[in-house]
């Protein structure tokens, strides 16, 4: 009676992130319209490039968090932009507040078909907390900040799209972190990553205790964090830190540049599927086997009645390429 219930609790969860799905998709494409900001992918690096065509989160440090929404070809990829040069892209309160509001706009636009998260400072990622300001806090404000950081993240690792987090330089502690909250991560070979709070005699606060062993394996992860360990491109490849390291190229950015290609690969594929996909993946992941073939038939219960599946049926049949809608 109990497997029953949970089955049909289950059901439900996927079918209402369906229905939502597609209350998001009736607004989506003003939504878009109204947020996009038109320029190519390759504008990215250097940050200048960016220029007046991407969102900044209005804030003190306007600067911060620069949001693009791709045109053009590569409509439905969003690159998310951490820029904070003087502090190594550290996260402080005021990130963590722009980053919130971005990633709760992405959530609510069903035209989103990719996000990647890079750094518009070269040679780094994220140095992780903005440890002069966290000096300045009282003994009071670091719990609610830490969990303001976690609950941040926590929201990125839920967005309904892949996600890939593009690591060109270094990602520690809760730099780290944000990344390990992605779907796919990709480092150059010189990028180096590590969850180094030990050194500090704290530890990871932002689910870096538990993804990490949740993508390494316990004992990797393990080791890493007793030890504080600083890995570079190449070693967090072997370890399956990272899916792909690449070399890094004269300008900084290679590591952004292979995650581009992956959100190009990911693009035409089917919006919803591949959203079904990933609810059925990420979920699936943390319970039995039994319970996750439930969950994995939720899931392909919900892309049956799509129009898309439909269109897939009729590109196969009439020897085209399928031209989906999120439909």
């Amino acid at each position: 009676m109990a497997a029953l219930v949970g089955r049909r609790t289950l059901l439900q969860a996927c079918r209402v992130h369906f229905i939502d799905s597609h209350c998001a998709s009736k607004l989506g494409s003003s939504y878009f319209a109204s947020r996009r900001y038109v320029g190519s992918a390759k504008s990215v690096f250097p940050p200048v490039r960016f220029g007046a065509s991407a969102r900044q989160y209005s804030s003190e440090a306007k600067d911060d968090l620069i949001v693009r929404y791709l045109d053009g070809e590569d409509y439905g990829i969003v690159v998310i932009g951490i820029n904070r040069p003087k502090a190594k892209n550290a996260i402080s309160k005021n990130l963590v507040k722009m980053m919130s509001e971005a990633v709760g706009d992405i959530k609510k636009n069903n035209k989103v078909r990719s996000v990647i998260l890079c750094s518009l400072v070269p040679g780094i990622f994220c140095a992780g907390a903005d440890l002069k300001e966290r000096a300045k806090m009282h003994q009071s404000e670091v719990g609610p900040f830490v969990s303001k950081a976690r609950a941040l993240i926590t929201e990125l690792g839920n967005l309904p799209m892949p996600t890939i987090a593009a690591l060109d330089g270094a990602a520690l502690g809760g730099g780290l972190e944000m990344a390990l909250a992605c779907d796919i991560r990709v480092a150059s070979n010189s990028a180096k990553m590590g969850l180094v709070e030990t050194k500090l005699a704290i530890i990871p606060g932002a689910g870096g205790t538990q993804r990490l062993p949740r993508l390494i394996g316990v004992s990797h992860a393990k080791e890493l964090m007793y030890t504080a360990r600083v890995v570079d491109g190449i070693e967090a490849c072997r370890l399956s830190l990272v899916s792909h390291s690449v070399e890094q190229n004269k300008n900084g950015d290679a590591a952004y540049l292979r995650a581009l290609e992956l959100a190009r690969e990911i693009n035409p594929q089917g919006p919803i599927a591949v959203r079904m996909a990933k609810l059925a993946i990420s979920q699936g992941i943390e319970v039995d086997l039994a319970t996750g073939l439930a969950i994995e038939e939720a899931c392909y219960a919900q892309v049956i009645p799509t129009k898309d599946r439909l269109e897939g049926l009729a590109a196969f049949k009439e020897k085209r390429h399928p031209q989906y809608k999120g439909e």
